[in-house]
């Protein structure tokens, strides 16, 4: 069991249940065929899925080679596949509502779903596009639903050039779309304010990670 200091949101006191996506989702176009859609507190009463998130996931630390030497990764993994069980209803409902909104559009379902677990303001993630597989060639999706404590995630031009913010936390849905994997890249930076844990659930359609 993970053991993590939480302030919940004084907003979030519901059980868990999705908001609509038609009408409500915001869509920021960027440039080269990028865009973000967003959407706060898509998931409601999603305090009592994080905890669940947190203390029944099989949380992993990872050391990856950096340069000459090898590191921890800043923060904690998990993987499910397409034919893994999620840890909490809602999300498999959330991964067919996120397809059926998107289908039309992104050709094909979002499959598997990656999980981060950011602990505290010191655990974070680089910038980097999710090109490994199909993402590195052709337009994809990312959707992204955060559980806990608001933090960062940063988009900037691959290359350089001025980033736009999203703070992302308590069932809120932000959707990285067309060639943004290939053209721009995001991050969630480390921070120095008193923070809890964040996790990030990510779905994706398959091959692309």
């Amino acid at each position: 069991m993970i053991d993590l200091a939480y302030q919940p949101s004084m907003f979030d006191v519901a059980g868990p249940s999705l908001g609509s996506l038609t009408g409500q989702v915001t869509r920021h176009p960027l440039s080269r065929g990028a865009w973000v859609d967003h959407l706060p507190g898509w998931v409601l009463g999603s305090d009592a899925i994080l905890q669940t998130l947190l203390h029944e996931v099989e949380w992993r630390a990872e050391r990856r080679k950096m340069y000459d030497d090898v590191v921890d990764v800043p923060r904690l993994l998990h993987w499910y596949g397409a034919e893994d069980t999620l840890p909490h209803p809602l999300l498999t409902e959330a991964r067919r509502r996120l397809t059926a909104h998107y289908v039309e559009e992104l050709g094909e379902p979002f499959m598997t779903a990656g999980m981060c677990l950011y602990r505290d303001g010191r655990d974070s993630v680089a910038w980097h596009g999710d090109t490994i597989g199909r993402g590195a060639r052709f337009d994809t999706m990312v959707a992204i639903v955060s559980f806990g404590s608001p933090r960062s995630l940063l988009l900037r031009p691959r290359g350089g050039g001025d980033s736009i913010r999203f703070v992302l936390g308590h069932g809120d849905l932000v959707v990285m779309g067309g060639s943004c994997q290939r053209t721009w890249e995001h991050s969630i930076p480390k921070t120095a304010r008193p923070v809890g844990p964040r996790v990030s659930v990510q779905f994706r359609p398959s091959g692309v990670a």
